[in-house]
């Protein structure tokens, strides 16, 4: 008799943790997102290189999405984990449209959702690798908040993730204010970016940028 097979304890053992797909650690991650609210809606920003460890492996790796009719998401860190986040964001959204009752989720709702998520996963030991920023507009609201990868979340005028919250941030707090234009907080999303891609080693000089204005996402 095969000795691998006469002990079934064994097997299981075995057969469980074939079975279980967890990040222990990063392999291709991404830096920071950048969001912040101006006078008609969101912006987010991030740039689009994708690091395998310190190798710049990937630069066209997009991290900003549009969620539902109403919400913008970008993420930093691990990118399987985050396309694994944006299935359980097309699980919500379609369960959602199926109720047909004429209403949708906001982006209130939708940051509700993921620091649940987050947090939950980070209870079980086996979290998602990512810092996560989710931004939108609906009924004329803006809303812009972030979440970390164990559930630590807020919401603010101006968020970012990663290098951004040490170096990004300050610029905002001195050069924010809450009737930009368009094209102010272009500018202004376009000089946060560029102090990274000086300072981040991790970061590249092809961005991604993203605006909600009353339901409208575009790129």
């Amino acid at each position: 008799m095969n000795s691998f097979d006469s002990n079934p304890a064994t097997n299981s053992l075995i057969s469980s943790e074939a079975d279980s797909q967890r990040t222990l650690y990063p392999y291709v991650t991404g830096t920071s997102v950048v969001g912040i609210k101006y006078k008609d809606g969101i912006l987010l920003a991030a740039d689009m290189g994708g690091s395998y460890g310190s190798t710049l492996r990937y630069k066209s790796v997009e991290r900003l999405k549009p969620v539902g009719k109403h919400s913008l998401i970008g993420a930093s860190g691990e990118i399987s984990d985050f396309q694994e986040i944006m299935r359980y964001l097309d699980d919500l959204i379609l369960s959602d449209n199926m109720w047909d009752d004429g209403n949708s989720l906001g982006p209130k709702e939708v940051h509700n959702y993921l620091t649940r998520v987050m947090y939950n996963r980070r209870n079980k030991f086996n979290p998602l690798w990512n810092s996560l920023v989710l931004g939108g507009v609906k009924n004329g609201q803006k809303y812009l908040g972030t979440v970390s990868m164990i559930g630590v979340h807020y919401e603010d005028n101006h968020v970012a993730t990663g290098f951004g919250n040490h170096l990004a941030r300050p610029l905002l707090r001195d050069e924010w204010r809450e009737n930009l234009t368009f094209e102010e907080g272009v500018i202004l999303l376009e000089k946060c970016m560029r102090v990274l891609l000086y300072r981040d080693r991790s970061a590249v000089n092809k961005l991604q940028v993203l605006f909600s204005l009353c339901g409208i996402h575009n790129s």
